[in-house]
């Protein structure tokens, strides 16, 4: 079994400063985790309303031209999916990226939502889906502010292995991978709401439009148990009742030998982890010959957070290629996007039951 998944390390918060934890390669933790709470550093970068106060700036902000979708009302065309898309990602029903296209992702989360509101469960959008997910009262997008932090998180990303261990932090490669992260969107869509934008030459103050997800406005509830389909490749939080809370898109392993089965637990939640990579693990790269210590940060193996389960080498963690969820090729592990996992690892805690459906 490829275990090369399960080998981050967590960040937690004691005495008031973070210590960074690191767990070994078969996912047992080198010392103990004091809690299983989100530190508070590092926070995601929140979209901003209109009057948020501009970062330091190299030269005067250029404020984006009002578009159709800033402001609530009757939407329509690709600008009423991506409102769409929005709010079910608001309401924790993962659409997949946003990408303003109506496709399988978004019809299997918009079936699982009518199903939990008790709307019929047709998969397709009607008046009474629009109501209950309030997308003609919400905007449609956001303006967001691009603040001095975001261009600092911006850094090399080489693809050697040996050139990352020597990094402090993994951050995003470009400035547009950022923003994209942010509107949980692709970068083309990116590009679509931002029309001759260029996104390398973004300063401090500048505005943007991003799909308006705003979770930081929508606190998480809490999970009784979560569910792994892996023929759907679905990640599902269930309340006490059976009910589903919400469901995020994921990626499995290629094989179907390597995916786990059966129930586990959640062991650890590890924010910000570092990772361990031990060349055994990995016998096609030929260029690492000792175990390295990749450094944390969004573009680590195992994204922002990893979720350890009682059954040995496995875990659900982010991942540094969003783009990429719903497709096969992980190690074992269960990936999301990492403003996904983020949002699974509020609602559960240690000894959470999860179980493996296929």
């Amino acid at each position: 079994m490829f275990v090369a998944d399960a080998a981050p390390g967590a960040v937690q918060a004691q005495t008031g400063k973070l210590a960074l934890k690191r767990v070994t390669e078969n996912g047992q933790a080198a010392t103990q985790p004091a809690d299983s709470q989100p530190p508070p550093a590092r926070p995601p970068t929140p979209a901003r309303p209109v009057a948020a106060e501009f970062g330091a700036s190299k030269r005067p902000a250029t404020p984006t031209p009002p578009r159709d979708g800033v402001q609530p009302g009757r939407l329509s065309g690709r600008l009423l999916a991506v409102a769409r898309q929005a709010a079910l990602d608001h309401a924790g029903f993962s659409p997949g990226l946003i990408d303003g296209a109506i496709g399988p992702k978004t019809r299997l989360a918009l079936r699982t939502f009518q199903q939990a509101r008790g709307l019929p469960a047709t998969g397709e959008f009607d008046e009474a889906s629009d109501a209950a997910l309030s997308v003609h009262e919400r905007p449609a997008t956001i303006e967001y502010v691009v603040t001095s932090r975001d261009l600092a998180s911006v850094g090399p990303v080489p693809t050697d292995w040996n050139a990352k261990s020597r990094l402090s932090r993994l951050d995003y490669e470009s400035l547009e991978a950022l923003l994209a992260e942010r509107g949980h969107c692709t970068r083309a869509e990116l590009a679509r709401l931002n029309p001759g934008r260029s996104f390398t030459s973004l300063v401090a103050g500048d505005r943007i439009l991003l799909p308006n997800v705003g979770r930081e406005e929508s606190p998480a509830s809490s999970a009784a148990a979560v569910e792994v389909d892996l023929s759907a490749r679905t990640v599902r939080a269930i309340d006490g009742q059976g009910r589903t809370l919400a469901l995020f898109h994921c990626s499995i392993a290629k094989y179907a030998s390597k995916r786990p089965k059966g129930d586990a637990v959640v062991r650890k939640i590890a924010w910000d982890p570092e990772y361990t990579f031990d060349p055994k693990m990995w016998p096609e790269v030929r260029s690492v010959k000792t175990k390295l210590t990749i450094p944390p940060g969004p573009r680590n193996p195992v994204g922002l957070c990893w979720i350890g389960l009682s059954l040995p080498g496995y875990g659900i963690h982010g991942t540094p290629a969003p783009e990429l969820i719903g497709k096969t090729g992980s190690h074992g592990c269960i990936r999301l996007a990492n403003w996904d996992v983020l949002r699974l690892a509020k609602m559960i805690k240690v000894d959470t039951r999860v179980r493996f459906v296929d």
